[in-house]
Order: structure tokens, then sequence, then C-alpha cells
């Protein structure tokens, strides 16, 4: 499936299929789903049976107009606890289901979740987080709303209507029992008709408050852009923007909804005050007691209340289906990078990396890597630098199976990386990454989240390792202390340390540094490259750098230029080639001759 657009919302007919696939949730709790619907029954029986207690009640008095204290006890009392009845196994039967529709939002919500961390990294790049949160806010709670209504409102008020209508041909001229079928099948038709032609003003209206909340959300994930810029007011007439076309389509469902319920209403009233004249003029004849005349009159309040209930359940049933289309469209997105049948735990003997022959394309007609070759012995450090697009870090995405790629292989102590399960190929690999992003968490929290339950010891620890130490226990909160959204509270050397500190914990036996040291300053970078030097002595290490100063004691650097690698030896050897490495090399030093230049202009 293509990433989402909001084009998903431009119409067509509702998957109903949704509905069955909620069956299984209700069959998990098999017990509670039985004795809420016992509940249900109990509760409809008492309510059809509240009219016919008013109709004794009353002609108890039209009988005998004085005869106030002497009404029997037992038909009052009767007539109150049915009403209780009705009302106190409703709550019984709401309070049954209630862990069947949580539960089914927690399961479903779970899936999608889990769902979504199985899918290919591209997928997530062309993705927009708000609007996503967003469907699979409006999705799960389409799912509750499904499950509660449509199994204990829908098919209770269809077996209400059926009684009554059955009480009424039983004990009255079939006239009455027709009306009340015709303007339920006049009430039924129009809500549906009405209802599917205004569904198109609830998907726009959905379309609008994605495309604001992703707006929202965009702006203030970028805040300091935002700021650098000076683009405040830029970004608030964008946002406004967005919602003044959700303000328009939230008014069109307004005035659509107005027109749906007017119409339901004039049913109803019609109904009712047919069924009135009726039963008005049979009382005149002498033909019905005035007992029954109120019992008629309760019975089609009583209907009509269901009725136009069942009404707006399914006004919102449909609502809750547009919206729970994007959340299965999430869990019908393909998993393009799985594991296959037979695939088995990486065993790793050492961390020997091999690329062979590899090539890869994120789209078809740009080629990224083409026939990349080359070996890490275990435990031995190879750099990979060349110019900006060049494809150095895809090559750790491939590592890490981000993609599978497009030709060739990746071995790890001979094992293809597609033979074995992604869980334990990424347990064994660890990765320092040149934009590094934490949670919106403590310190503590994103450094053990290299290895969660690790001791304070052992955080303490890897930070020593990562020269992070001082800095942590000078702050008040120390490993309590917040990063804030994204680590925007840290500075760019102090998040990457954090992720330094991260992947010690985890202590993998390979470690990708993805130009690790790319936001440090001189003097962290030579602390920080001291301690990942001691550390990659026991690892198979890939460095990727774009600074050239970083890997000059690498035992072997590769150079790549378009998806191609050019050149490898050490850094010595390169320069002695006077090929593409020693350009680079020349160009960096040229680069830092003028910064330095600049910085201290006179010599001072």
């Amino acid at each position: 499936m293509r990433p989402s657009s909001d084009n998903q919302y431009a119409g067509g007919p509702v998957n109903w299929r949704i509905i069955t696939s909620l069956i299984p949730y209700l069959a998990e709790f098999r017990g509670r789903v039985a004795l809420a619907m016992g509940f249900l029954l109990v509760a409809k029986l008492a309510g059809v049976a509240v009219p016919w207690a008013l109709k004794l009640i009353v002609e108890h008095f039209e009988q005998s107009p004085q005869a106030l204290m002497v009404v029997p006890v037992v038909l009052l009392a009767g007539y109150g606890l049915l009403r209780f009845s009705s009302v106190f196994f409703s709550e019984l039967r709401d309070a049954v289901f209630a862990r069947v529709a949580e539960r089914a939002m927690r399961r479903i919500s779970l899936r999608v979740f889990e769902h979504l961390h199985r899918l290919d990294l591209g997928f997530h790049l062309s993705r927009r987080t708000g609007g996503l949160a967003r469907d699979i806010e409006r999705g799960t709670s389409g799912v509750s709303f499904l499950l509660r209504f449509m199994v204990f409102n829908i098919l209770p008020t269809l077996v209400e209507i059926g009684l009554i209508a059955a009480i009424l041909l039983a004990a009255f001229s079939p006239v009455y029992a027709l009306t009340v079928l015709g303007s339920v099948i006049l009430y039924g038709a129009f809500s549906i008709w009405c209802t599917e032609w205004r569904n198109r003003f609830v998907r726009e209206s959905n379309q609008m408050d994605n495309r604001s909340n992703t707006r929202a959300v965009d702006s203030l994930l970028n805040y300091e852009t935002v700021k650098y810029f000076g683009n405040e007011r830029f970004e608030a007439e964008q946002y406004d923007r967005n919602l003044a076309g959700w303000e328009a389509a939230r008014m069109k469902n307004r005035l659509s909804l107005a027109a749906l319920n007017s119409g339901q209403a004039l049913i109803i009233a019609a109904s009712v005050t047919l069924m009135m004249f009726l039963a008005a003029g049979q009382v005149a004849a002498g033909e019905m007691t005035l007992g029954e005349l109120v019992m008629i009159n309760a019975y089609m309040i009583q209907l009509f209340i269901p009725l136009n209930f069942l009404g707006f359940i399914y006004r919102e049933i449909r609502e809750a289906l547009t919206n729970i289309e994007r959340l299965f469209g999430l869990l019908e997105a393909p998993v393009k990078v799985a594991d296959v049948a037979d695939a088995r735990p990486l065993e790793v003997h050492g961390g020997r990396v091999t690329f062979q022959d590899v090539s890869h394309a994120y789209d078809p007609q740009r080629p990224i890597l083409q026939g990349v070759s080359f070996d890490i012995p275990a435990g031995h450090t190879l750099a990979i630098v060349g110019p900006s697009g060049a494809g150095k870090s895809t090559l750790a995405r491939l590592l890490f199976r981000f993609y599978d790629v497009s030709a060739g292989a990746i071995l790890i102590d001979g094992q293809d990386i597609r033979s074995v399960t992604q869980d334990s190929l990424r347990r064994a690999i660890g990765v320092v990454p040149q934009d590094t992003v934490l949670f919106n968490d403590t310190i503590g929290y994103n450094i053990a989240y290299g290895s969660p339950g690790a001791s304070e010891e052992r955080i303490w620890e890897a930070l020593r390792m990562a020269q992070l130490e001082d800095f942590v226990r000078q702050l008040p909160k120390g490993l309590d202390t917040q990063v804030g959204e994204r680590g925007l509270k840290l500075s760019g050397g102090e998040k990457q340390r954090i992720a330094i500190a991260r992947v010690l914990l985890k202590d993998p036996p390979i470690l990708v540094l993805d130009e690790a040291t790319s936001s440090l300053d001189t003097h962290a970078e030579r602390l920080i490259l001291e301690a990942l030097n001691l550390v990659a002595r026991k690892r198979t290490t890939l460095a990727i750098a774009h600074r050239l100063s970083t890997i000059i004691h690498a035992e072997r650097i590769l150079v790549l230029e378009q998806g191609r690698v050019v050149e490898q030896g050490s850094h010595t050897e390169l320069l002695a080639a006077g090929g593409a490495y020693a350009r680079l090399w020349a160009d960096q030093q040229r680069e830092d001759t003028n910064q330095a230049t600049e910085s201290n202009p006179e010599g001072k």
C-alpha cells in the first residue's frame, strides 16, 4: 500500500466487512457477552411492559375516579419497579460489556502499533506523524463505538420495535401495527439516504482536521527553524488557512445534520399525530378506553425514542466506519522487510561483516549503491568516507535491514542477514547516529533505553565512558533531568554523547558510527574519539565519517563516490595515491584553515 494521502477521503463505499472482523474480539469474552445479552433482554422486556402497566393504572381510575386510596399498591409498585428495572439492567449490561469494548480497543491499538514498527523505514519517512496519530485515535474510538452500539443498541431496538408492533397488532386494529411498521420503514429509508448523502461532508471534515493537525505538529517539531527565520506569522497563517478549511467543512457537516434531524422529526411527528387521530376517534366512538389511548401514546413515544437513537447510531456508525477505514488501511500496509518462514536467530561468533556486490535503490530510476563489496574482519574497524549523497548512510540502513538490498548480499559471520530474525540482527548491532533524536523523558531513561532494566551503576559507567559523567552530576536532578521533545533542552554535543552512552550500555558486538562526532567541538571530539577507539577495539566497527580527521587512525578506509567504491587503504596509503581521498583531505584542510583565519583574523 502506498503512503496515505488526503485523497483517501475522497469518497467511495465503506468496507462493511470491517464489522465482521470485530467478531473475534467479542469471542474472547463469550461469558461476558452472553451475560450482557441476558441483562439486555430483561431490560427490554421491562421497558415494553411499562406502557401496559400505565394502561392498567389509568383504567383503574377511569372506572373508579374516587378510588385513590384503594388503588392496588402492587400495581403502582410494579409500575415503578418496571421503570427502574429497564434502566438498572441496561446499566448492568453496559458495566458487564465495558471490559469487552475496552479490551478490543487495547488489542487493536497494540496490533496497529506493532504493525507500524514492522513497516519499513520508507513508509515512515513518507508519513506525517500528526495525521497518523489522528487516524489511530479516531479508528480505535470507532472500534469501541461499533462494538458497543451495534451489538447492544441496533439489534435490541429492532427487537423492541417488533415487540411493540406485535402488541398493537394483537390488542388493536391492524391499522396501528401497519402505521408503526410503515413509519419505521420510512424513517429508516430517509435516515439511510440522508446519511449517505452527508457522509462526504464527514470525510471532508476529517481530511481538514488531519491537515490542520499535521501542520501544527510539523511546525511545533520544527520550532527552532521557525524562530531562525522569524516565520511565526507565516506558520500561523498557514495553520489558520487549514483551520478555515476545517471550519467550512464542519459547517457543511452541521447543516446537513440539521437537515437530517429535521426530516426525522417530521416523520416522527406525523406518525404520532396519525396514531393519535386514529385512537382519539375510537375513544370518542366508545371502541377504546382512555387507558388504551394512553398506552398507545406511551408506546409510540417509547418506540420513537430508540428509533431516533437508531438514526443517530446509524450516522455514527457510518462515521466510525469511515474512521476505521484508515486504521485498517494501516494494518493492511504490506511489510516489505519481513522475516522468512524459517528465519533463525543470528549467531555471532566474532562479528565479521561482509558486503558482497551490494546494489540498492530507493527509486529504481535513481540507484544509490552499485556493486559495493568489502569485508570487515571480526574486531576490526572499517571507515567509509565520501562526498554527500555517495551512499554512506545507506550502507548502515542496509546493515540494520531497514531495507533489503536490491542485489547482492550482506553477511555476518557467514550468515545472510535476510535469513536471520530481525530482532536478533538488531540486538547484535549498535549505532551512534549523526542526528540523535531522544525520547521526551529523562537522561536516565534515554541512556537505559540501550538496555532496559539496566542498573544505575551500569548507566553511570556508560556515562563515564562517553565523557558525560561530570555534566550529568552537575545537573540539579542528575539522571532525572528532562531532555524535552526530541532532546531540544540539550546541546547537539550533549545529545550525541547520550547516544554514545546508550550504545555503550547496549554493548553490541558490531558497532556503527554514523558521523558520531559531527556535533562535537574539538575538545569533546578528542575525548569521545578516545572512548570510541577504546570500545571499538573489541568490536567490529563500521565508521561512517564526513570529517576525515576522525578516522585517520582507522585500519582501513573505503572511499565511496556515486555509490561505487573508488579507493581503499590506510590514511597514509590513500594520501600517497593522490586520488579521491587525497582531494577530500586537501579540501577539508583548506576549509579548516579558512575557518581558523575567519575566527582569528589578527592571528591572536
